[in-house]
């Protein structure tokens, strides 16, 4: 189990123990904590003279310990020990805490040596500690249940004070207990704290340990302010003044007493003694220039002999003094008020608010939001604010409602793609127009126009009084005509193609020149049959006015080849050659002629040499032969077969 100590100066002889985060032992006043033990915020195994227990950081068995800031998960999936998941200090984020799962044997597993105590004086001694065993876990319900003896020794060991927990049962939920007692301390600034668990081990006697304190404890101490039904608390606005006295009353206890003021900036966090304060009232003083803020006093009472000690000291209750911050005078407005638009006005810093206006007009919320304001709203606008801490101040403004322009943009236009125009505004004593792109100026009425593509612009119009409105026009930017008739085309004599052509612009028609050969000359991309080369030329035309554009295609007709399927190389002069009729428009054709075993017989160029039948010097036999023409400028290959005769 883990431990963690925090320790709390009480006033009783008998042992006691008090269920409340705030609980107090002492019956008197308590000082500031001489000791305060919370473990740190770090896991570190203790002093071999702290503990004989075994540091086990992971987690923990008996007659072992852990410093932890949650309890380990190791005995949490069991359910065996509450799934605690942080310590008991207070506002401590990174605190830490013992765990013990304590020895099979009775005996002491924390030993520690609290210095710097004052002679003859009372101190309150405290702990927190919490049975981490859950019921009806591994044990049966019949756990063994921690039992603990606090004992606060001399340094030579002798006992000053000692008393014992009794049993600290199990809980249903995780549950802090606070144990403690009072002792006098005589003449030692050390003692010893000693703790025993008196349990066997076994299964249960597991306990989580923190938050030890020891406090001086004394006297009841009673501070008031004077002539304020003995109140401890004073209010006051910023602003105003006050003379208040601090009283205290002390009862018996010290045979000598000595008093000190103190004064605490920060909520009590932190003290410091005000200089001549050492009597039983202190005159404060609030001034108009005072700033807001919240200042604590409280009255510390110690021995003569050891006041100037602070470890020593009681303290009373706090005496808080409160310089409340007033409501704003500022009411923020929305001003100009025009007419048509809203009139907002805020009030600030106030928890209650009363408006009154014009026409018996009243409101209680911060803000007013008058709507479509007009001259009836003109007047007067008055509010009383009142604070949380009941500050309060009364503040004004006047509405005078403004007649708004009118704005006007002109008409919308057209224009062509790369011309301008004067945009036509009116209505007020100073323009803006938006956005700016293409504008001359966007801050006179009439600018010229130059916008690339079609945009909207807006003109705020503004008048004497602040005043605007908003109109808005069009300029509509119609794109010149392009033409594009697509790439070059070549076909076969008698063969078709589709021409590419493309327009673009706003509002266009097109056409195609010359109309021969053609689908449909009104179609951008027409079929055309052209017996002979063509050029054909794109016109695309601006419906708006915008001009025009052309662009041509040359459309290429190559003659069909015509390849005989038969010649007799005979020597009769009469069809003694194989000539391909129309070959001379291929000059870079590539003819061969194989025989049935895929034998190269001839190879020609375009018409450089007709094939005669002849192979290496010999005439060839009467067969059938087979070709092959490529015509080159990605037409078709064309083959076939020859029948050669004698």
């Amino acid at each position: 189990m883990v431990l963690k100590h925090f320790l709390v100066i009480t006033i009783y002889f008998s042992f006691i123990y008090i269920n409340q985060l705030e609980a107090q032992l002492c019956t008197g006043s308590l000082g500031d904590p001489v000791a305060n033990i919370t473990f740190g915020t770090a896991s570190r195994a203790l002093t071999f003279r702290q503990t004989s227990y075994t540091f086990n950081s992971d987690c923990p068995d008996d007659g072992q310990y852990t410093i932890a800031a949650s309890i380990p998960l190791c005995h949490t999936v069991d359910n065996s020990w509450h799934p605690l998941k942080e310590d008991h200090t207070p506002n401590d984020v990174n605190g830490m805490m013992m765990i013990v799962n304590a020895s099979y044997n009775p005996g002491d597993f924390y030993v520690d040596t609290v210095r710097g105590l004052c002679s003859n004086t009372t101190y309150e001694f405290a702990a927190w500690i919490m049975n981490i065993l859950a019921p009806g876990s591994v044990c049966f319900s019949n756990g063994t249940v921690p039992n603990i003896t606090f004992s606060i020794e001399n340094m030579d060991g002798s006992i000053i004070k000692q008393s014992t927990t009794g049993d600290i049962k199990a809980t249903a939920f995780a549950d802090w207990q606070q144990f403690g007692f009072f002792f006098t301390n005589s003449n030692n600034s050390d003692i010893v704290l000693r703790l025993k668990n008196n349990g066997l081990g076994g299964c249960g006697n597991d306990l989580a340990l923190d938050d030890i304190t020891f406090r001086p404890c004394g006297p009841n101490v009673t501070a008031f302010i004077k002539n304020n039904n003995s109140s401890s608390e004073f209010n006051i606005c910023q602003g105003n003044a006050a003379n208040l006295v601090l009283e205290s009353e002390v009862s018996s206890g010290y045979p000598d007493p000595a008093y000190q003021w103190q004064q605490s900036n920060d909520n009590g966090i932190t003290w410091s003694d005000i200089a001549g304060a050492t009597s039983l009232s202190l005159p404060v003083s609030v001034s108009p220039t005072t700033p807001p803020a919240s200042i604590q006093y409280r009255l510390s009472v110690g021995k003569i002999s050891n006041i100037n000690t602070v470890q020593c000291r009681i303290a009373s209750n706090a005496i808080s003094i409160n310089v409340n911050e007033k409501p704003s005078t500022e009411i923020t407005t929305n001003s100009p008020f025009c007419e048509g638009k809203d009139v907002i006005l805020s009030a600030h810093k106030g928890a209650v608010y009363n408006w009154t206006g014009p026409n018996n007009f009243t409101s209680g919320d911060s803000t007013l939001i008058l709507p479509d304001a007009n001259s009836t709203y003109d007047g007067v606008y008055m509010v009383n604010i009142v604070s949380a801490a009941g500050c309060t101040i009364s503040t004004n403004t006047s509405v005078k409602v403004s007649k708004s322009p009118t704005a006007v943009a002109g008409n919308d236009v057209g224009i062509c793609e790369g011309n301008s125009t004067q945009l036509q505004g009116s209505g007020g004593d100073t323009y803006q127009w938006s956005p700016p792109a293409g504008l001359s100026n966007v801050a006179i009425p009439n600018p010229v126009a130059s916008p690339a593509d079609s945009i909207t612009y807006s003109l705020v119009v503004t008048n004497e009084k602040g005043c605007t409105d908003t109109a808005f026009t069009n300029v509509f930017v119609w794109k010149k005509p392009a033409a594009n008739a697509g790439p070059n085309k070549q076909i076969m004599e008698g063969d078709t193609v589709m021409l590419e052509g493309k327009a673009s612009g706003t509002n266009v028609t097109y056409n195609w020149t010359p109309n021969i050969h053609l689908t449909n000359a009104q179609l951008l991309q027409p079929t055309a049959t052209p017996t002979e080369n063509t050029t054909y030329t794109l016109h695309v035309q601006s419906l708006q006015g915008c001009g025009s554009a052309t662009d041509d295609v040359l459309v290429r007709v190559f003659k069909k080849v015509d390849i005989p399927n038969a010649f007799s190389p005979n020597g009769d002069g009469v069809n003694d050659k194989w000539i391909l009729k129309n070959i001379d428009a291929y000059p870079e054709a590539d003819i061969t002629v194989f025989n049935r075993y895929g034998q190269l017989l001839y190879k020609a160029k375009g018409n450089s040499q007709p094939w005669d039948g002849i192979y290496n010097g010999k005439p060839l036999p009467v067969a059938t032969y087979y070709y092959e023409i490529d015509l080159k400028n990605n037409f078709p290959k064309l083959s076939g077969w020859i029948m050669l005769l004698r």
